[in-house]
């Protein structure tokens, strides 16, 4: 699967690009529509282990979290975090395809643009800031 997200009318669409366009319509199926995303990873290798809507993710990691801790592996479970809101995509599909790259967003995720807004907004913002 060649999993993308893009950014339509405020929400966030996944879809597998390796599915065929419709004949009729020249669009993909999405797979998932939120207004939020959630990406579940380990915080040491950067491996995303889950990533969709932010209620789903949340649970999973908790319950994956409550697992690991019941088989003794503790600093498994402590790895695993959750980052959700709105990520900017170019970002978010590059955490989907390299792993380094989650990583290295966690460190940095404070100084993210938010992801609803467009690059050019996200300037003008910045630099209204500053001055």
């Amino acid at each position: 699967m060649d999993l993308q997200y893009q950014l339509k009318a405020g929400s966030y669409f996944l879809y597998d690009l390796s599915e065929t366009p419709s004949q009729i319509t020249g669009e993909r199926r999405y797979k998932l529509r939120t207004d939020t995303v959630a990406v579940a990873f380990n915080r040491q290798t950067g491996e995303i282990h889950e990533h969709g809507a932010p209620t789903r993710i949340q649970s999973w990691a908790a319950h994956t979290r409550r697992r690991l801790r019941a088989a003794g592996d503790w600093d498994e479970a402590n790895n695993l975090v959750v980052v959700s809101g709105p990520w900017p995509v170019d970002e978010l599909n590059k955490c989907l395809w390299n792993r380094i790259h989650c990583r290295r967003v966690f460190q940095r995720i404070g100084s993210l643009p938010h992801g609803k807004l467009q690059r050019r907004e996200f300037h003008e913002e910045r630099m209204r800031k500053a001055a």
